[in-house]
């Protein structure tokens, strides 16, 4: 069973890794457009291949699932809600971003308020993908692999400890080749061929799953049979004790959405290499469709595991890798198992691929050597990937013993998600408002979140209204300053934002209808389930 498992698993990867570098193995790897932007050609199955498979990685196939193990459906609501977020992205936010042609979210708050404010978000952009971001790919790509594959029966290391380093570190080195030698494009293609891998995959798991819960009889009978015997799981709405209560979709969770998917440059820096607007809306609005499905593969196995496996000891992160290894057939383990290492490939990679062009753009072109050539520009961010790289996989194996891996990122993510949200929103919104605002909200923010999360007294106060509320309470906080600020301070000329003419920026006529539908099918889904 091992070395069939092992075979599949290695024919996939390769494959993956083949077909790539056929597609990519001609593209402009040498300017910084064509290694940071892919030149500006991303198409609408490209773009939202790519958006998904950012997003979708071990952290979401391995945490989310492992919250709904702990909770049930309510945890749908990370998959839910970001449909609206990405209908903002479509028709809000990035209109705006293309018409100023950035290709990293801190050169929109240089050209909006000033340099200083862009060297800020940089940092605090590196501090947070180098300590948060990167780390729990690794680490949760470790942990679901070694469920999956029994890595422990296989390699015959019988310290979990050394098996987690020696894992994260393969891993992490893979990525890091990926990332760093083939710039945005290949990242996109190997994404989209990943992405097609892993929601087939994930569908097939249900369906497997549902068939051991029927004993199999049939997936509507396992169906059935889960409705009846735990129907609390079921319910959309989550309770107060819950690591999602209802009330708090309308604060942090909503908020938290909405930086990831309009204003993470992890993730719009694929919007950024849009062909164009409509291109662009087109992508991230087919994004939102897919996500739409997310509880059936993100939330559903969880459920589906804690039926099978609550009662034999299994801890919530390890539900979703054990579920796995024992319903599908060994020459889908390997298969599986090879998308998930493209799950998490495609994410750690997009994520360091992104702090590159921060730095690279940011920093070393910025304020390190403002004459540098494009090939100084490109090489710069590819020591200081594998830099970044080797510090990750030195941070991940730390991570084990949380509780709830996709509770703690959720949380440590708020940190810096919500300050960076209320600049960006209060900047495009406003044309008087100058940059001081922006750096005491920026600065202030992270320390105020995070003094809420570890410094006593403060820790009280999230403890008591629940810190979904609390980082909505920072935010409508840091806005009003800031509005404040304007208006005692204010610019001595009004912002206008300039279109650089490098996107044609004609939007998709289909934009506002599909957005209109999209946030229709949220309210149905959520009210469909409400037990």
């Amino acid at each position: 069973m091992h070395m069939l498992t092992l075979a599949s698993f290695l024919f996939f990867t390769g494959l993956v890794a083949f077909i790539t570098w056929r597609i990519t193995h001609r593209d402009d790897h040498s300017s910084t457009s064509g290694y940071f932007l892919a030149g500006r050609s991303l198409t609408f199955p490209l773009i939202a291949g790519s958006l998904l498979m950012t997003n979708l990685s071990t952290e979401q196939m391995v945490g989310l699932n492992g919250a709904a193990f702990a909770d049930g459906l309510s945890v749908m609501a990370w998959e839910v809600v970001a449909v609206i977020a990405l209908v903002a992205l479509a028709l809000f936010f990035l209109p705006r971003f293309l018409k100023s042609g950035i290709a990293t979210l801190p050169q929109l708050l240089e050209i909006r308020f000033d340099k200083d404010t862009q060297l800020i978000t940089n940092i605090i952009f590196l501090i947070a993908y180098a300590v948060i971001l990167l780390p729990i790919i690794l680490y949760s790509g470790a942990i679901g692999l070694q469920g999956m594959l029994d890595l422990q029966g296989l390699t015959g290391i019988e310290s979990s400890t050394t098996l987690l380093w020696l894992t994260v570190w393969i891993v992490g080195i893979i990525g890091a080749v990926y990332a760093l030698f083939g710039g945005l494009r290949t990242v996109a293609v190997s994404d989209t061929l990943n992405g097609i891998g892993l929601l087939v995959g994930g569908f097939v798991i249900v369906y497997f799953g549902l068939q051991a819960v029927s004993g199999g009889t049939g997936i509507m009978e396992g169906w059935s049979i889960l409705k009846e015997s735990d129907p609390e799981k079921l319910n959309s709405i989550g309770g107060s004790e819950q690591q999602v209560p209802f009330f708090t979709l309308f604060t942090g969770v909503f908020l938290i959405n909405l930086f990831y998917w309009s204003t993470n440059q992890q993730i719009i820096q694929r919007t950024f290499a849009a062909k164009n607007l409509a291109e662009g809306q087109k992508g991230v609005l087919l994004t939102g469709l897919f996500k739409l499905l997310g509880p059936l593969y993100l939330v559903l196995p969880g459920i589906i595991a804690y039926h099978l496996y609550a009662d034999q000891g299994v801890r919530a992160d390890e539900a979703y890798g054990h579920l796995v290894f024992n319903v599908l057939p060994p020459y889908l383990t390997g298969f599986f198992a090879a998308v998930m290492v493209g799950a998490i490939l495609s994410s750690f990679n997009s994520a360091l691929n992104s702090t590159t062009t921060i730095f690279s753009l940011g920093i070393y072109k910025g304020v390190l050597n403002k004459d540098a050539t494009e090939a100084q520009v490109v090489k710069s961010g590819k020591v200081f990937g594998w830099i970044m790289a080797i510090i990750t996989m030195i941070i991940a194996p730390l991570l084990a013993g949380q509780d709830s891996l996709f509770g703690y990122l959720q949380k440590m993510n708020a940190i810096y998600f919500i300050p960076i949200l209320a600049v960006v929103l209060v900047g495009l919104l406003t044309k008087r408002v100058p940059p001081m605002a922006a750096k005491i909200a920026l600065v202030g923010g992270c320390l105020l979140i995070a003094a809420g999360y570890f410094v006593p007294p403060f820790t009280l106060l999230p403890q008591v209204m629940h810190e979904f509320h609390f980082v909505a309470l920072v935010f409508a906080l840091l806005v009003v300053t800031m509005l404040i600020i304007g208006k005692l301070r204010p610019r001595e000329t009004d912002w206008v934002q300039e279109h650089t003419g490098d996107v044609d920026l004609t939007p998709w006529k289909g934009a506002v209808p599909a957005g209109i539908v999209l946030v229709v099918l949220v309210i149905v889904m959520y009210i469909s389930f409400a037990g």
